[in-house]
């Protein structure tokens, strides 16, 4: 036993540096970003996922409700032991038809639609060298370790650095290209129209993880690579239910060779209970809402372009103004906590402080999302108390560090 404990104290000194605090909130019904806290009183979220609040919206919650009515609340077993409903596959063909593509399969979350696919396409394909952005998320990295195939990292959004490492592959080796659109933790875009270029001139497949693109960009919510016009030149779109269509699941659009593919080898998608048929049509009452409504990106976009001008205009140095992802670089982690105490004490503003290993060390950051449901008095709000708070702490204002800055 001694030698146990032995361990549960290296663990537990191990653990100390990183352990995680986690706010216990309950969203209001209709009223978010407004949300109950047991020692706050009401606040205001101003970090959730939920980018356009479908998560709250009537067609959603009738949907569900209805769906619960009709089939209860489980799904019974995973897709293959009786667990496929009438919602999933309703669902599933939505979502190709949604990116143009011949076919998609549901997962029960973006990570574990990541981690199954990946590991599957750069797996199942003989000697397969897989070019993955050096800041792609941790669900891509997990699924291309899991494959076992030979990666090449190229420098975040770099194409001279990818095109370097395609051209140091045997022409005749299969390829995947692996991307996010709009990066989780920067906010910022890849130049996907080089990508899919270099990618047809060194006969790459490439996959695209539009995550935090779905919902609020391009025709119907399609995603950035859409928006530009190029959709088609992606072989495989990654998307999630769990952002900008408010729910949770995420899925892989594609081919049908490599769709039946991921269904027959995706461990994370055999082995796992198919989500619940009410999160499904959820989702799918999410996914039709947007793709016929230009609202909700609209405010979203007038949101993020307030905040980025607000910011700007008081010197609080943020990584990118492309998206509505608003990350305000704070720079060292005890400083980047104290903020995001501070804003929650005195102002009732919850925003999370973002550290290690979710961006690297040294570039911490409050990772804050204006959403179509805040208003933009709200907006302005924020950003006085976020001046405040960067004036009472001392921290720096001004342009962003070189190395930071280069990345951008």
């Amino acid at each position: 036993m001694s030698e146990y404990m032995d361990f549960f104290a290296r663990l537990a000194e191990e653990t100390a540096e990183r352990k995680r605090e986690f706010l216990q909130l309950g969203r209001v019904a209709g009223r978010f970003p407004a949300a109950d806290t047991a020692h706050h009183g009401e606040i205001a979220v101003w970090c959730s996922n939920d980018y356009l609040g479908m998560g709250q919206h009537p067609k959603v919650l009738a949907a569900m409700k209805d769906a619960v009515d009709e089939y209860g609340a489980g799904s019974g077993g995973s897709r293959n032991i009786g667990g496929t409903n009438h919602c999933h596959v309703a669902l599933e063909e939505e979502l190709a038809a949604l990116h143009g593509k011949e076919d998609a399969v549901l997962f029960t979350s973006g990570y574990s639609a990541n981690e199954g696919a990946l590991s599957v396409l750069a797996g199942r394909i003989d000697d397969c060298a897989v070019f993955s952005d050096q800041l792609n998320h941790a669900s891509i990295i997990d699924g291309l370790r899991h494959s076992g195939a030979e990666k090449f990292i190229y420098r975040h959004n770099d194409c001279a650095h990818l095109e370097e490492l395609l051209a140091s592959v045997d022409a005749g080796r299969p390829k995947l290209v692996v991307t996010e659109s709009v990066h989780s933790m920067r906010g910022d875009i890849a130049p996907l129209a080089r990508i899919a270029d270099l990618a047809r001139r060194y006969d790459a497949v490439t996959f695209l993880d539009e995550v935090h693109a779905v919902g609020m960009y391009g025709p119907q919510g399609a995603g950035i690579a859409a928006r530009e016009g190029i959709a088609s030149s992606f072989t495989l779109v990654m998307g999630t239910l769990a952002k900008g269509f408010g729910m949770t699941g995420g899925y892989v659009a594609g081919p049908t060779v490599l769709m039946d593919a991921v269904r027959a080898f995706a461990r994370s998608f055999i082995f796992t209970t198919a989500l619940p048929p009410a999160v499904a049509a959820g989702a799918l009452a999410a996914v039709r809402h947007l793709r016929g409504s230009e609202q909700e990106r609209e405010r979203l976009a007038v949101n993020a372009r307030l905040l980025h001008g607000l910011l700007r205009e008081r010197g609080i140095p943020f990584l990118s103004d492309r998206t509505h992802i608003v990350s305000v670089l704070v720079g060292e982690d005890r400083l980047c906590k104290r903020m995001s105490a501070r804003l929650l004490e005195r102002y009732g503003i919850y925003v999370q402080a973002v550290n290690a290993p979710s961006v690297p060390a040294g570039e911490e950051i409050l990772r804050v999302a204006p959403s179509a449901v805040h208003e933009p008095a709200a907006v302005r709000e924020f950003a006085a108390a976020l001046d405040a708070v960067w004036s009472e702490l001392e921290a720096p204002r001004g342009s962003l560090p070189r190395e930071v800055a280069r990345l951008r």
